[in-house]
């Protein structure tokens, strides 16, 4: 069992204060709160609990270290061995921020270990980016010479979420930082412990005071209060669809800042009746579903499988569920794990309830399952005879349940896989690569796979249409959202 005790034992230290202005630092009200592990429902320690003083500390002291131009003005070279410094750092800990992960949200200890090693790889590309990026010169009138140069935002916000809470810190993180800006980050309240680490790892690499700050705590007041803030000059968010709406509610209501929104998918995945090989479609498939629980925004949750295949599919799904039967998250050989805590294994279980009364059937798992006593686990769920007009087929349940739905022709297909209020990310399966292109073409997503279920590149950009969100991360593009254009033109001189 996971306990205080036993961590203390492995050598693991928690970090659980507040990183502001290059110090850790109490909560101002002295609250904290307790971080739970969903393996065992123990409490593992206490956080601070930060509210609104706290951001507005944090924000004040980016805004001094923005406005000093410590680290905005560094030379490229300068900042790309700092954020180089930081990727190394990140590697030399891997082994502790990989049990973090673990321990803050119930992920496999193998699944954490590779979470650790993107956000080494994500962060060093942006490193690498940083020297690489050009302006330009605009085709304005001769009689002028316009300079096109990409300036930092300034002070960015960033709240983050807890299914992957520290790769997608690191997607924000990295490229703010590559831009010149200085930032903020709010971690989920349901996984601090690892961000809170980084925050020391940031700290020993020399980074200067207040250009990265952590504020730990819930999503109001702290989180609310980042995103009112009128000295923040941009807001990055990853989470759910209504606590995006509520973000560009405040940032509207505060100074207009930029927003970057990514807000969950309902991903569909299709599988055409040519598909070449059944079992890596479907190895895929319950991957695409039942990694990390399911908790992940681009799950594809919607299996369509053409009508002539469903059958043959279907059994070589059942056949193969099982082996995502939750486990022991620090065992290395547990394919999955744990629901983040208990309020958001019974949100699951209730979906699941909802699938049944609505007339889907019930196949396989949808049951809590304890393979650690007090723990959060459901097995994995499969429903069939589901229609898309149900709830478990349109609402993003983020758990391990996969609504299969059946399909006559590759137009019926696209028509249901775009029959949602979500656009972030697909997949086909096709022996036909031209097929498969055109699929995803017709298809209304940020991020699409032909043949795979996805893949996740630093060089890759990512991100939704429709109610999943706006704007990129990763790739080039990922710094866009951490810079504005500044176009300066003079009078050309005569000879």
């Amino acid at each position: 069992m996971v306990t205080k005790e036993k961590v203390a034992s492995d050598g693991l230290t928690f970090v659980t204060q507040a990183f502001i202005d290059g110090r850790f630092v109490d909560s101002g009200s002295g609250k904290t709160y307790e971080v739970v592990s969903p393996a065992t429902g123990e409490t593992l320690t206490e956080v601070a609990e930060c509210d609104a003083a706290d951001i507005d500390a944090a924000v004040s002291a980016a805004r001094r270290s923005f406005e000093s131009a410590v680290w905005a003005k560094q030379s490229p070279a300068d900042r790309k061995r700092s954020l180089l410094r930081i990727a190394d750092a990140i590697r030399a800990s891997a082994d502790e921020l990989a049990m973090l992960i673990t321990l803050d949200m119930g992920k496999p200890i193998s699944d954490a270990e590779g979470e650790v090693s993107a956000a080494a790889d994500c962060v060093q590309y942006y490193a690498e980016a940083i020297d690489k990026l050009y302006g330009e010169i605009a085709p304005t009138d001769p009689s002028y010479l316009t300079l096109v140069t990409r300036e930092p935002v300034g002070v960015v916000g960033a709240i983050v979420p807890w299914n992957y809470p520290l790769v997608l810190t690191c997607w924000k993180l990295a490229p703010a930082l590559a831009a010149g800006n200085s930032i903020v980050i709010k971690p989920s309240e349901k996984a601090p412990l690892v961000n809170l680490r980084l925050a020391a790892l940031v700290a020993e690499t020399g980074m200067p005071d207040g250009v990265v700050n952590f504020v730990p705590g819930f999503g109001d007041p702290p989180g609310k209060a980042l995103a009112l803030h009128s000295d923040v000059d941009a807001l990055t968010f990853t989470g759910s669809g209504a606590v995006g709406r509520l973000i560009l509610g405040y940032a509207g209501a505060s100074n207009m800042k930029s927003v970057a929104l990514e807000c969950g998918g309902k991903s569909p995945n299709i599988v055409l009746g040519d598909a070449p090989d059944l079992d890596a479609a479907v190895a895929a498939s319950l991957i695409g579903a039942y990694e990390n629980a399911g908790q992940m925004c681009n799950a594809g949750t919607r299996l369509l499988v053409q009508d002539r295949i469903a059958d043959e599919f279907m059994d070589r799904v059942f056949s193969a569920a099982p082996r995502f039967t939750p486990g022991d998250p620090l065992d290395p050989e547990t394919v999955m794990g744990a629901m983040v805590d208990e309020a958001q294994m019974h949100r699951v279980l209730g979906y699941i309830d909802k699938g049944v009364d609505e007339g889907a059937t019930l196949t396989t798992g949808g049951h809590r399952v304890q393979p650690k006593p007090g723990g959060y686990y459901i097995e994995p769920t499969v429903f069939t005879d589901v229609d898309n007009e149900m709830t478990i087929a349109r609402e993003e349940i983020f758990g391990p349940v996969l609504t299969v739905i059946s399909y006559r022709d590759e137009d019926e297909a696209i028509q249901i896989a775009n029959d949602t209020e979500y656009g972030l990310a697909g997949s086909v399966f096709t022996a036909d690569i031209d097929r498969g292109y055109g699929v995803a073409a017709r298809v209304r997503s940020g991020t699409f796979g032909v043949n795979e279920g996805y893949i996740m590149d630093p060089a890759a950009p990512f991100g939704g249409v429709k109610n999943s969100g706006y704007g990129r991360e990763l790739g080039v593009e990922g710094i866009d959202s951490y810079t504005v254009s500044q176009s300066i033109s003079a009078a050309a001189q005569a000879n």
